[in-house]
């Protein structure tokens, strides 16, 4: 879960960094700046996904990268992209992490049955 959660929030900072880019010419340093700080937190967060919080604070940065199409309005649509990104990260990794605990309990189960 942790690996495809990282993966999506890496992809975002990259897409974060791009879309800065396209605001540099039309807008306030606000904008600015605070497509720097989102851009920065994508980067961060990977590391926060051990902990509960770390998925919470990454739901929260897929709400304001969709709020930042008010600056750059194709990242409405590339935001709501990688929200479904998000959503199926989380999805799919819990039901990797249930199907290698199965396997684990299964492996460990045939250990116990082979020693006498």
């Amino acid at each position: 879960m942790r690996v495809l959660g990282s993966a999506v929030l890496a992809m975002e900072f990259f897409v974060m960094s791009f879309a800065i880019l396209i605001a540099k010419n039309d807008h306030s340093a606000v904008a600015l700046i605070a497509g720097a700080i989102l851009a920065i937190l994508f980067l961060l967060t990977p590391g926060l996904l051990k902990k509960k919080y770390g998925w919470v604070i990454g739901s929260i940065l897929q709400l304001l990268m969709i709020s930042y199409a008010f600056v750059v309005p194709s990242m409405a649509f590339i935001g709501v992209l990688f929200t479904g990104l998000w959503i199926a990260a989380i999805v799919v990794g819990r039901k990797g992490e249930a199907f290698r605990a199965a396997l684990l309990a299964e492996a460990e189960k045939a250990r116990g049955a082979e020693k006498p």
